[in-house]
Parts: C-alpha cells; structure tokens; sequence
C-alpha cells in the first residue's frame, strides 16, 4: 500500500494540517488522517505507512469503548456513506477517515497526566511544579503521579508551539463552568481509559483530549488516545527513573537527534528502516489495544 500524504479529491479543497485534511462539507465535516508525521512541529518529508489509518481506527475504538459515557463527533467512517463525490474516493478515504458533526471548537488542548515524563519532567525538576501544579518532592522521572493532573494548553498555530497554561488561565479562555467541565470529563476518560490499557499491558503516561459545542452540549472530538496525542508504554518494560520505550514516533525523534535535526524549517526525509519501524510500532500499538490483527496492511 502506498503512503498517502496527501489526500486530492477533484473539485474539493481541504485544510491542512500536521496530520489531517479537513473538508468543510457545510453541516458536517470529512477529516482524513494521512500518514505525513511531523516531529518538533516540522513535517517531514515522507510519511510512515498505515499511520493514519492506525490513528483513525485507535479513535473509533475509543469512541464506540466510551460510547454511552460520553457523546463525541463521529457520524461515519464507511466511505460508501460520505457524499458525492467523496463516496468514489475509497482508494484514498478508506480507513482512514471519518465523517463528524461540526462544532465550535473550545480553544484550549485538554491534556491529563498520569505519570511524570517529558516537559513535565523538566518542570518539576526546576520547580517542583507541573504546569504550575505542586507535586511531592523526591519523584523520579516517569514515575506515576500521586492522582492524574489535569494540565491545559493554548492551541498552537501550524508550526509552533503549544503553550502550558493554569486551569485560572483555561477558566479564563472558556468560561470557568466549560472549564470544569472539560476538566472533570478528561480526568474521567483518561482513568477508564488508561485502566482498560494496563488491561493490555499497556501504560498510558499522559494525553491530550479535544472537545467542542454542538447544540449547546459540549462533546469529544479529534483523535482520542491514539499514539500521536498520548504516551504508551510497555508495562513490562516499565521502570522509573529513567525514559520509557514508547508506541509513537520515538524512532523519528530518536533518528532526528542523531543527526542533529534543527527542529526547524523544512522537514528531512527519512531512511527506510527509521519509516518501517515507526508504522510497525503504530501498528502493533493498535493491535495490542483493540485486540485485533490490523486488517489493512497489504
């Protein structure tokens, strides 16, 4: 099967995005995860096979995983139901793609962390804090936080960074009843979610989740617990105190420093080992969530 980079459908024009192309169909929207990576917000050059059809198939796991709990964006994801002329294009659509109510999004990223890692782990070895958040002296890097933290962002624009803020600041951005909502909600899925990943053998570190108004009720979008917007473990391979293997684009980042990529400008194209890897690991991620072979690799 061949990368899909970018999707083109005649007499149609999408947005893009790092990962999606996103078609504005009036009431509604098709966004199609392509498998383009970017790693330090720059795009590369090449994409990692199946990679979004891994992502769309994880969030549509968790969508149907959470379905009674909480009400999301999905409406389809059988390319044979989108509009004309959409429904003619599975060669590129397939797998890949969902059909999704439209909402006004809510500006703020919603991310929830259960264990001590990454930016976080910088923080708190400078201050003590996460996010602003005081923690407990004395912990180490990626060990398991006392209770799961709730620790919003600004969206970013293509290109540049997502800036940390308090849940003050977030209450500020979207009113202070939305942001305890979202607040509770996150912290909610994230505790189911991550409960069914140790199920797996899985650890789930931290994520991101999205949301938006429809009909004035506030509900799930975007991807949900896939590899790109959360940090999965090994569980058997779990050991504080030091970095953890992962199920995302650790090969890429891993690759980019080697050669002392300058997280900037134009993305570099990537050597066929650090490509197959990568969609191995997407791959064998949503094997081991799911609990199914991956149907789609040919």
């Amino acid at each position: 099967m061949q990368t899909v980079l970018q999707t083109s459908i005649a007499g149609t024009k999408p947005s893009r995005g790092k990962v999606r192309d996103i078609y504005d169909l009036g009431e509604t929207l098709l966004i199609a995860a392509t498998d383009r990576i970017s790693a330090f917000d720059v795009i590369m050059t090449n994409g990692i096979p199946y990679k979004g059809i891994v992502l769309t198939q994880i969030s549509k796991f968790w969508f149907e995983f959470f379905a009674g709990q909480v009400e999301h964006h999905l409406i389809d994801d059988d390319v044979a139901g989108f509009p004309n002329p959409f429904c003619d294009h599975a060669d590129q659509l397939a797998g890949r793609t969902m059909l999704v109510k439209k909402v006004e999004v809510l500006p703020i990223e919603c991310v929830v962390r259960g264990y001590l890692a990454g930016s976080g782990w910088k923080e708190y070895q400078a201050d003590g804090t996460v996010c602003g958040v005081k923690l407990p002296a004395g912990l180490k890097q990626c060990q398991k936080l006392p209770e799961p933290i709730f620790t919003p962002a600004t969206k970013a624009e293509l290109g540049a960074h997502d800036e940390n803020i308090s849940f003050e600041r977030a209450a500020e951005i979207i009113g202070s009843e939305k942001a305890a909502y979202v607040r509770d909600r996150s912290i909610e899925i994230f505790q189911k979610g991550s409960a069914y990943a140790e199920s797996k053998g899985l650890i789930l570190a931290d994520t991101k989740f999205e949301w938006g108004l429809v009909d004035g009720k506030i509900i799930l979008i975007d991807e949900v617990l896939t590899p790109d917007s959360s940090r999965f473990w090994p569980a058997d391979k779990y050991e504080a105190g030091r970095d953890q293997e992962s199920f995302d684009k650790q090969f890429v980042r891993n690759y980019l420093e080697e050669i002392k990529f300058n997280k900037s400008g134009p993305g570099v194209e990537l050597p066929p080992d650090i490509v197959a890897k990568t969609s191995d690991k997407y791959i064998e991620a949503y094997e081991r969530l799911t609990g199914k072979p991956f149907a789609w690799r040919s």
